[in-house]
């Protein structure tokens, strides 16, 4: 068994201390055998669809991302964490993926909406070994394309974790593809998503979904949340993606016991 949060929380846009100590908080308060903890996207400095933007956006090699490093050590966890990354002149909507000793940043493929006049898509694919197995890492609107979902299949990884920033308006969509993903590959599903408001140009509001979940390899949802502020624990057993796998024939049937 491995014991995995995914810690569902609001986000201060535009405020990278008061993020960074809102992580402090919530990675001290879980408990000593989490194994693995995956936050909401945009989770270090928020969003925002204009210029401010490019002012809170971090450097993957910076202060910022060596605290959380410290965070790992500290509390002996992985951590995977969204935030806008600055990277040769560009922005990008990244996932940092962060142990004791190393850092891997994701760059989200697929853009949503606002994002695509501020944010330059990533190219490239990124697994990870992690306290679950290998793990494909996705952000929020990825869990969309089917394609996404056969790479990893592809290289047979064990889960795909998800930073998410999910429209409540949207809310049963995310649901839906956190369960898809799981399924169409065979894997676990660990998807983190951020909860409470945002203040958007013209004084609309944006209510984001919350409702982080964890799926099992046969599609099922192993546990999930509703949109308060609190951390979804789930033990993740090897034992349980072997039988799904073997259940559709994801492996050679003549390995069957």
């Amino acid at each position: 068994m491995t014991r995995v949060a995914a810690v569902q929380s609001a986000v201060t846009d535009l405020d990278v201390p008061a993020n960074l100590a809102r992580l402090r908080r919530r990675l001290g308060a879980l408990p000593d055998d989490v194994a693995l903890a995956v936050l909401p996207e945009h989770y270090l400095t928020g969003f925002a669809p204009d210029r401010r933007l490019r002012e809170v956006a971090l450097d993957r090699e910076g202060p910022e991302l060596a605290a959380v490093r410290s965070l790992a050590a500290d509390h002996s966890i992985h951590v995977l964490v969204g935030f806008v990354e600055r990277g040769g002149g560009d922005l990008y909507n990244a996932a940092a993926y962060v142990t004791p000793r190393a850092t891997t940043v994701y760059r989200k493929r697929h853009l949503w909406g606002g994002e695509r006049g501020l944010l330059t898509p990533g190219g490239d694919r990124v697994v990870v070994e992690t306290p679950v197995g290998r793990a494909g890492l996705v952000t929020c609107y990825d869990l969309n394309f089917v394609a996404e979902s056969a790479a990893f299949a592809d290289e047979q990884v064990d889960a795909l974790l998800a930073t998410g920033a999910w429209p409540a308006a949207h809310g049963d969509n995310w649901r839906l593809l956190v369960r898809a993903r799981a399924l169409d590959g065979v894997r676990w599903v660990v998807a983190a998503g951020r909860t409470g408001r945002r203040a958007s140009p013209g004084g609309r509001q944006v209510t984001y979904n919350g409702r982080s979940a964890v799926a099992r390899p046969d599609g099922g949802l192993a546990a999930e949340l509703d949109r308060a502020e609190r951390d979804l624990i789930v033990d993740l057993d090897s034992a349980t993606l072997e039988r799904a796998r073997r259940t559709v024939g994801s492996v050679d049937p003549d390995d069957r016991s």
